[in-house]
């Protein structure tokens, strides 16, 4: 690999250093989300308190997240969500400070509160250097001036403090949304309150248009992006976004808040990707409690996919997010936790995990879902720790055992019991709600063919071993409600990081990655090309 380098540098020192990232080479990527406010301070202190009720700035940084990337990789995740880092209004609001990012003032300067410029490049250098990638949270409907004096009078509002749109003529006029079944209302009409107003932006204007279709390309090339997550997406007409994404040149994932599978979907016509919010509904409801139906969640899952431009495969499948209670505020039952924590990760969907989660984070609506990550001194110790470690390994021994895991869609095996099976060959994953205070044991019946007869089978969040039936089939039986993640122990190495006593062969997926030896050979040569070299 190395002799290679001095033959490829002429044309790489010609190459640009932009090069996002595709769709396709997004597919296989695990998704660490950060508030970089709430996650870590740049000198490493966890003493630092913050109280997520008074809704301020609690002093985390670009860099705080940079000194913190072992702790991210090492989990197994390979790109990170940041939160939006252009610059925020100043002015503490009727709701707070800006520390999340979605109130922008000014969208060609960077939100000094979260670092410097060099800190923010100093941030993806880093992640590059690893071969992880960046999704940039970006926000395109709103940008914000607040009335003058606590006032609620929407006239007041000084449009001169926002840049670069600084009339009120590139403003949807004023109203609120009061029907959300009238699109016209969901795009042109203003969210948030006349306490603290969003300006809706024109985005019917062409001279608005073109400003942010220049802004976002030059946003991407600047920071060297690898995909962007989009705020409120459902808020700006939907043939804005084909426009907007090509001028990105990078994937994107929109959020488009709903339960409905078939407006969701929509969306994913004009953007590429969306976050999953029709299954994620079902889901949470599903593992709420042993009530839960586990057969609405399959069949949310089946219609998403079947109307889902692409499938499922460019849609983030997550259990918690800034804009959500946490999991663990409905329900502490750690079979139950760790069950709906597991669908992302078996889900065709590029999984998504929201910091603090693996902490066992308890906060509800916002602001409480938003707790400084500092306090827990990044132990590595705990439960869920290692459960979204075996996960993530689980996940790259499957697309690394099967070229075609990125792309070929799971299937439910029918159960008569209280399970749901996930096939994904070669994973299978066994989710069950009955909860660890249930005195009845889940069984899951596994049908032939799944697996190669008489293999033996392994269940990756415990290293436990089974052995198929002669036909491929296989029954399982377990006592407390534990989900089960079954992988053939073919797939699993010996030089990997999961279940190595029990590995029987196969290539490492959670190994260093090509990507990552060629980002780091380019990283201290210091030519900043790690990125091009992924590309290629």
């Amino acid at each position: 690999m190395f002799g290679k380098i001095p033959t490829l540098l002429p044309a790489l020192l010609l190459a640009r250093c932009v090069l996002s990232a595709t769709p396709d080479e997004w597919r296989g990527r695990s998704i660490y989300q950060v508030v970089t406010d709430r996650f870590a301070l740049a000198d490493n202190s966890t003493s630092q308190p913050c109280d997520v009720s008074a809704r301020k700035y609690c002093g985390g940084t670009w860099k705080g997240i940079t000194n913190h990337l072992d702790y991210i990789q090492n989990m197994g995740f390979d790109a990170v969500w940041i939160s939006p880092v252009v610059e925020n209004i100043e002015n503490e609001t009727a709701y707070g400070e800006a520390y999340h990012g979605y109130w922008a003032q000014d969208i060609y300067s960077l939100n000094n509160h979260f670092g410097s410029k060099d800190d923010l490049n100093e941030l993806v250098t880093a992640m590059h250097f690893r071969g992880m990638y960046l999704m940039l949270d970006i926000v395109v409907n709103h940008l914000v001036s607040v009335p003058k004096n606590g006032s609620t009078d929407i006239q007041t509002l000084d449009f001169s403090l926002i840049q670069p749109f600084s009339n009120a003529s590139d403003y949807h006029p004023y109203c609120e949304i009061t029907d959300y079944n009238n699109q016209t209302d969901v795009e042109q009409c203003w969210i948030g309150d006349k306490k603290l107003p969003l300006a809706d932006l024109n985005t019917e204007d062409k001279d608005i248009v073109n400003t942010m279709n220049e802004w976002v390309k030059d946003i991407v090339k600047k920071y060297n992006v690898d995909g962007l997550r989009i705020d409120t997406a459902k808020h700006i007409r939907k043939d804005f976004w084909p426009e907007f994404v090509a001028s990105a040149g990078t994937f994107a994932m929109g959020e488009v808040l709903s339960d409905n599978t078939t407006y969701t979907a929509a969306y994913t016509e004009v953007i590429g990707g969306v976050l999953d919010y029709p299954t994620w509904f079902p889901l949470t409801a599903a593992f709420t409690s042993p009530k839960g139906n586990l057969s609405a969640l399959a069949t949310s899952a089946v219609q998403a996919r079947k109307q889902y431009k692409n499938g499922a495969f460019l849609t983030g499948a997550f259990l918690e997010n800034h804009d959500q209670p946490r999991f663990q505020s409905i329900t502490q039952d750690q079979a139950l936790v760790k069950n709906a924590m597991m669908w992302p990760f078996v889900h065709d969907s590029i999984p998504i995990l929201y910091y603090g989660q693996e902490q066992g984070y308890t906060g509800n609506n916002d602001p409480n879902n938003r707790e400084a990550l500092w306090p827990s001194n990044f132990d590595t110790s705990k439960p869920l720790v290692n459960h979204v470690k075996a996960m993530n390994a689980a996940r790259k021994a499957a697309i690394a055992a099967n070229s075609s895991y990125t792309t070929a869609p799971m299937s439910f095996l029918a159960q008569s019991d209280n399970g749901l099976v996930v096939s994904k060959p070669p994973l299978v994953a066994l989710l069950t709600n009955v909860g660890n205070s249930s005195t009845a044991a889940t069984t899951w019946d596994i049908p032939a063919s799944t697996f190669k007869g008489s293999e033996t089978v392994v269940n990756v969040l415990d290293c436990k071993t089974m052995t198929a039936a002669p036909d491929g089939s296989l029954h399982v039986r377990v006592q407390g409600g534990m989900p089960q993640l079954l992988l053939p122990g073919s797939v699993l190495s010996k030089s990997g990081n999961l279940c190595t006593k029990v590995a029987a062969g196969g290539k490492s997926g959670a190994g260093f990655s090509t990507q990552a030896s060629w980002s780091l050979v380019w990283g201290f040569l210091g030519l900043g090309l790690g990125k091009a070299l992924m590309h290629m």
